[in-house]
């Protein structure tokens, strides 16, 4: 607050300064808190439904039928105390997080899969969608790699490919099963996945971009779950 307040001010002048910050600032954590206490609600009967509790992190816009759809403030996915204000241990079914992890640093990636790692059910997964680093078309990087010319890029921290996605789950002991990618030889590889466990839109079947141009717009997608569940 104190960098907000300028030391010429008069005093009654920084006096109103200090105490509208306040203010403003008070009122973002009342909504931050009242949008946590409905969405733990919704958990909380799903749970009594015996229901599946499947949660989309980064969801912006995207809303999708059996999912709960989060973003900050609600939840910042790289804040335990933010899952857990909202779920119980043991009690997501499912994580959806389609084109969020390459925004951020490697180790935050680490901080987040060991966060979650004790709210997921015995069953619990994560789906994963990145930009894939192997793909072959040259366009495709530039448009996706951090400070490349896509939307949102400017903001990417790093870019996977299967290799070095894997590298990192199975360092913080997660098994896993890669959905879609390609290889470092540019062949790609689809192995069948279920849209009722998390769509990605940005996929070989899904994303519009492929109709005229197949595979011009793809994404390294992986299923992962702690190793041991």
């Amino acid at each position: 607050m104190k960098s907000l307040v300028r030391n010429d001010y008069p005093e009654l002048l920084r006096f109103k300064v200090l105490m509208k910050a306040m203010y403003h600032a008070l009122k973002k954590f009342t909504k931050r808190r009242t949008c946590q206490r409905l969405l733990k609600k919704k958990v909380e009967k799903l749970r009594k439904r015996k229901e599946a509790v499947k949660v989309i992190i980064g969801a912006a816009n995207r809303r999708y039928e059996g999912w709960l759809a989060t973003d900050l403030p609600t939840l910042n996915a790289l804040k335990f105390s933010d899952w857990l204000h909202i779920f119980p241990k043991s009690s997501i079914d499912g994580i959806l997080a389609e084109h969020v992890i390459e925004h951020w640093r490697e180790e935050e990636f680490r901080l987040f899969l060991r966060i979650v790692r004790p709210f997921l059910s015995p069953g619990g997964y994560i789906r994963i969608a990145v930009p894939d680093s192997s793909h072959p078309n040259s366009a495709y990087t530039d448009y996706v790699k951090p400070g490349g010319n896509g939307d949102g890029s400017a903001d990417h921290k790093v870019l996977y490919n299967y290799i070095t996605m894997t590298k990192v789950l199975s360092e913080e002991q997660y098994d896993y099963n890669l959905l879609e990618y390609f290889d470092e030889t540019g062949q790609f590889h689809h192995n069948s996945w279920d849209i009722n466990n998390g769509v990605i839109e940005r996929s070989a079947d899904y994303d519009p971009r492929n109709k005229e141009s197949p595979l011009s717009y793809t994404s390294l997608i992986v299923d992962t779950w702690a190793s041991g569940r």
